[in-house]
């Protein structure tokens, strides 16, 4: 007893190491991770340094509380942090008669202590030390806390599996959905997993951890937390779990959160908290609110996961054994050169030499494919290579009007790809004419003017010729006509016309800060440009030409919901072009869908209501892009290889309404799908002035040379066009217009395509 006593005194005052004081215990906090949501507050991911969330005690299924006091310490409401009873058991059962299946004898406060103040070794006295000094502080604590704060800072410090720590966390990881709404079994399942972490992983093992947690629900019987026949009931019950794996390198939106994570970065180094010290973006718990609507980031990545699988496929079908660079090797040396393990070598000053070496000797590898990672035996000079043939993406949706960023997608996946790809500059290839069409309008070119289809050489320009996807040659088209088609040859006959320096400075006052080559072949997008930069373009033409920047950041707020920061929205009023001009742009987009290169958007995926966007695709369809726009949403896509050598052979495969539309095209007819959108799909373009409509309303393509429509009398007859003739053909128009209207309203009431609904309307209008 003595020696007891006198070990109890050197444990007390500090001999084997300070013992916290109620002051401290007082301020007891872990690292909290910080958190960043969606518009509406669900969870896109989170900095941490461990993964953990805290809850209160109101957030907790009463579930999961019984579960824990049943099975890890039945007799918590009748202690004070030590259990005698339960020591005394432990010494009679475990010590005496050696019996190691009687249990332990800690409470849930020393277990706390346990996670909070981890053990230190004395040698053979290990034991004994630390288990005095937990319960010397966990008496401190239940001095300190309530029976329910103290179950509350238990569940929001114990480690669960697959290093998640805290009952939040653990939810959403296993059953995707927060601790209040736990039902028994998946009380008891999490419950379970504290006996052995990975053990009773329910993900990794099982079996095990169905057994484990039909023994968490016979203890839950036993001490009359639920009836025989409920236990019988829940231990029925499959695991059924739905795994959520949401952490900073995977989860709905990781590109988003390294896009953020170093302007968060740069608010916490320059914001103090109250004891002075500055924030700390991975310990703090901050809640960091964005724009980002989460049914559309979820809509946007399984477009992504679809689309690219199947495009991943048909491109390794279409290469079969044969390599995209072809006998280029300075291809995959270049590849080697930017992979991270030449960085690492270089850096740690590892000759080159013996760097070669190391890339040809077999290691095992962890490999991206779309069907999940997987491990293989190769050198890492085979792997280069076949990350060389992986197709990449970039995807992103905006608010044309407010800027707010909606669903954004940086690439394949964070874990393996961590360049984005919504930044990258590439080719924009045909994606750049709706930019030249409005500086020729700006410019005062009429919208009715017909250029004929030449090839031409441009003698000024080392004789460079531009040419025609489809090598055709021949008529007139109009300005709508020659964009719905994608003509090469008008639109460098118009940037011509328009003059190119006009052309670059409507290009960067739309905010386009790539450099702009003053070249002819500007107009089929010879420039490198971001898809950020052309979603903005794109963004102010259906804005009317007013400005538009990407907002994305909302809120920062402490871990107990204080606004700490809120990010205002601020949009320029700047006027880039006028209204009516973009008003006539969006019109002739609006062709490129309805019997343009773009029309897979009616005809594959279906989509209905007013909708206008363009296709592009680069020199030996390197690059494929392609934007879409209703008056609420643009969303475009990118779709390329890592190295530009890396590309279909062919333009029907490779072409951008074959590689990035599919992705533009799923998505929008998923949103299309849920009722929240509706507003987005019934929305209407502000369409141009009744004149304008008539100037447009001219075939779009003619065999011989036409006339311009305000001269048709005058040069047909000798006469110029009386205001009857011109009020006629504005009725004509208007006829038109109802009759597409009519349409869209058709194939939402029958279910048939838009073309066909078009088709039958136009007959019924010609009759």
């Amino acid at each position: 007893m003595l020696l007891a006593f006198l070990l109890f005194l050197i444990v007390y005052v500090g001999f084997t190491g300070p013992v916290p004081s109620k002051e401290e215990l007082q301020k007891v906090k872990n690292p909290v991770a910080s958190e960043v949501f969606s518009n509406d507050g669900r969870l896109l991911g989170r900095y941490y340094i461990e993964n953990r969330s805290n809850v209160s005690f109101g957030e907790i299924s009463p579930n999961i509380i019984n579960a824990l006091i049943a099975t890890e310490d039945s007799r918590f409401y009748h202690h004070r942090g030590i259990d005698e009873v339960a020591l005394l058991r432990v010494f009679v059962k475990s010590v005496l008669m050696q019996d190691r299946s009687s249990g332990g004898g800690s409470t849930l406060s020393q277990q706390i202590v346990k996670n909070l103040y981890p053990r230190k070794s004395f040698g053979a006295f290990s034991m004994p030390i630390n288990k005095l000094r937990e319960s010397i502080v966990a008496y401190r604590l239940e001095k300190l806390y309530t029976k329910d704060e103290i179950l509350t800072l238990y569940l929001n410090t114990v480690p669960f599996a697959e290093n998640t720590f805290g009952v939040e966390v653990a939810s959403e990881r296993f059953f995707n959905k927060p601790p209040s709404k736990l039902d028994v079994h998946e009380a008891a399942t999490l419950v379970g997993m504290l006996k052995a972490n990975n053990s009773y992983n329910p993900r990794k093992n099982p079996e095990r951890s169905l057994e484990r947690r039909n023994v968490v629900i016979e203890q839950m019987q036993k001490h009359s937390y639920v009836s025989k026949a409920e236990a019988e009931m829940y231990k029925a019950e499959p695991l059924d779990l739905a795994y959520n794996l949401i952490t900073y390198n995977e989860g709905p939106a990781p590109y988003l959160m390294e896009k953020i994570r170093p302007i968060v970065q740069a608010w916490c180094e320059d914001h103090l908290k109250e004891d002075q010290t500055i924030y700390n973006l991975y310990t703090d718990g901050l809640k960091i609110q964005t724009t980002i609507d989460f049914d559309m980031q979820l809509a946007a990545e399984k477009a992504v996961n679809d689309q690219m699988k199947n495009l991943q496929a048909l491109f390794d079908i279409h290469w079969g054994k044969g390599k995209p660079w072809g006998n280029d090797q300075s291809v995959v040396t270049r590849a080697m050169k930017r992979s991270e393990r030449y960085r690492n070598l270089k850096k740690r000053g590892v000759p080159e030499d013996q760097i070669k070496e190391i890339f040809n000797t077999p290691t095992s590898v962890s490999l991206f494919t779309w069907d999940g990672n997987k491990q293989e035996e190769m050198t890492p000079m085979d792997s280069v290579q076949y990350y060389l043939k992986i197709l990449n993406t970039g995807f992103m949706a905006m608010d044309p009007n407010s800027g707010e960023l909606k669903a954004y997608i940086g690439g394949n996946d964070f874990r393996y790809f961590k360049y984005d790809h919504t930044l990258s500059k590439r080719q924009v290839g045909s994606t750049f004419k709706p930019i030249v069409y409005l500086a020729a309008l700006e410019a005062g070119i009429p919208p009715d003017t017909y250029f004929a289809n030449e090839k031409k050489v441009y003698t000024d320009y080392s004789n460079w010729s531009p040419s025609n996807s489809h090598d055709d040659y021949t008529g007139f088209y109009s300005m709508e006509g020659a964009l719905a088609k994608s003509i090469n040859t008008i639109a460098v006959d118009v940037a011509m016309q328009t003059g190119i320096s006009k052309v670059i400075d409507l290009a960067n006052r739309m905010g386009i800060e790539s450099e702009l080559p003053e070249y002819p072949s500007l107009a089929l997008g010879t420039p490198s440009v971001s898809l950020e930069e052309m979603i903005c373009v794109y963004s102010e033409i259906v804005n009317g030409g007013r400005k538009v920047k990407p907002y994305y950041l909302k809120a920062i707020e402490s871990s107990t919901g204080q606004v700490l920061e809120e990010f205002q929205n601020i949009q320029s009023d700047e006027q880039l072009a006028q209204t009516e001009n973009c008003r006539i742009i969006t019109n002739m987009l609006q062709s490129v869908i309805d019997g343009g290169t773009g029309s897979a958007i009616r005809t594959k995926w279906g989509i209905d209501g007013d909708f206008a966007g363009k296709t592009g695709t680069t020199q030996n369809q390197a690059d494929g892009w392609f934007i879409g726009m209703t008056p609420k949403l643009v969303a475009g896509a990118w779709v390329g290889g890592e190295d530009q050598s890396v590309h279909f052979r062919t333009l029907g495969a490779g072409a951008g309404g074959h590689t990035a539309l599919p992705i533009v095209g799923q998505f929008y007819s998923q949103i299309y799908r849920n009722s929240k959108f509706q507003d987005i799909r019934y929305s209407r373009f502000d369409q141009p002035s009744g004149e304008t409509l008539a100037m447009l309303d001219i075939p779009p393509f003619r065999e011989v040379l036409p006339l311009t429509v305000k001269g048709f009398f005058q040069d047909l007859f000798g006469r110029k066009e009386t205001k009857q003739e011109t009020d006629l053909r504005i009725q004509e128009r208007e006829n038109r217009q109802q009759a597409r209207e009519e349409a869209k309203q058709d194939a939402r009431s029958e279910k048939k395509p838009f073309w066909q609904s078009m088709k039958d309307a136009f007959k019924k209008k010609n009759k």
